[in-house]
């Protein structure tokens, strides 16, 4: 049977200092991989989490960095580089859900700021940390999308849009890189994590628990997905959008 185990390698998270980037950094480093994440803004979460991952015994950095700034994934892909040599997982994490509004009343910089950090970041990870990917074991890429890129939602156009071309994105790179690289993306449900709990409204989680399994998914839960696609049992995996939803593809 396939290993699950990641001993020794290398995993790049973008927006790994929390919610479902801490979970996969967390969940990574207990199976033994070196961690370098990036952050967007919050130092101390970020520091914390970095110890955090330091208990399980392996490497780990943190840096700052805007996921739609192309200077920024250079240093990143500089520093991974200098510290590791080749890396063997790339998760393509960082993101924003943008501001609640229709088309017709969004600015303009609105729309190209959400595409700028959830579209573009993913695209300049890729182009920048696939030279540094070792094809023995075969490297990995996993991009984190959402289960609304397949269904919309209203007065949120903007995500839904970025989150397709993400879609998108992972299958062509897919075709671009097997049998060297495996790309597959993982598009949660609706999950329970801080930004989620603090910024929406109740009556929304509410609704959100309306499908078969009448709970929010957990951060653990897409960071086992992760580690799947990840390791060695993943093999078989490519250009897939794996969707841990709770059964909301019925709705």
């Amino acid at each position: 049977m396939a290993e699950f185990k990641l001993k020794d390698r290398v995993a790049v998270v973008t927006g790994g200092s929390r919610g479902i980037g801490k979970g996969i950094c967390l969940a990574y480093a207990r199976e033994g991989a070196h961690i370098l994440f990036s952050y967007a803004s919050n130092q101390k979460a970020a520091e914390e989490t970095a110890e955090e991952i330091k208990t399980a015994g392996v490497k780990c950095f943190a840096v700052q960095a805007d996921a739609g700034k192309e200077p920024d994934f250079v240093r990143l892909r500089d520093l991974a580089r200098t510290e590791f040599g080749n890396i063997n997982i790339l998760v393509a994490n960082a993101g924003t859900a943008g501001k609640e509004m229709a088309v017709k009343d969004m600015p303009v910089e609105e729309w190209d700021q959400l595409i700028a950090v959830d579209l573009r970041g993913v695209f300049l990870a890729a182009k920048y940390f696939i030279p540094l990917m070792a094809a023995d074991p075969v490297g990995k890429i996993i991009n984190i999308t959402s289960e609304l890129s397949k269904k919309g939602r209203a007065n949120y156009a903007h995500y839904c849009a970025a989150k397709g071309g993400i879609n998108g994105l992972t299958r062509s790179l897919a075709l671009e890189l097997v049998p060297d690289i495996l790309v597959n993306a993982i598009a949660p449900g609706p999950i329970e994590t801080d930004m989620i709990m603090a910024d929406m409204a109740p009556e929304w989680i509410e609704k959100e628990k309306d499908i078969p399994l009448k709970r929010l998914g957990t951060v653990e839960e897409i960071a086992t997905t992760a580690v799947l696609l990840a390791s060695d049992g993943g093999n078989f995996y490519c250009g897939q959008i794996l969707s841990p939803n709770g059964g909301a593809v019925f709705f």
